[in-house]
């Protein structure tokens, strides 16, 4: 029952990350970040380049929380410590990633 429990909470979750990767591959206007933040077109000289480079942080990002589903629905223990793992070493080193991108699409 308990793996049935972390698939219904982990799939959503891992779903949700890697749609946010695709949208931002597919985006025509520049990739936000922060909710409620927005980047002008102005802001970036290159935004094909720049949402490729969000869409790829964000699906890197999913290929953890994949991980952890699968390892999570075979063994609670191992699913957990990744998942554990994964959001301490990556929640505080997204934005730097982020932050990296925009430097570098920045005019």
């Amino acid at each position: 029952m308990d793996n049935i429990i972390w698939l219904i909470i982990m799939i959503p979750v891992s779903l949700l990350f890697t749609g946010i990767g695709i949208y931002a591959l597919r985006r025509k206007k520049p990739m936000w970040f922060w909710s409620g933040s927005t980047i002008e077109e102005s802001e970036i000289s290159d935004v094909i380049a720049y949402n490729r480079a969000n869409g790829i942080m964000w699906l890197v990002f999913s290929l953890i929380m994949w991980g952890s589903t699968i390892l999570g629905a075979m063994n609670m223990n191992v699913g957990g410590i990744i998942l554990t793992a994964g959001c301490i070493v990556c929640v505080p080193i997204l934005p730097i990633v982020y932050g990296k991108i925009y430097q570098k699409y920045k005019k």
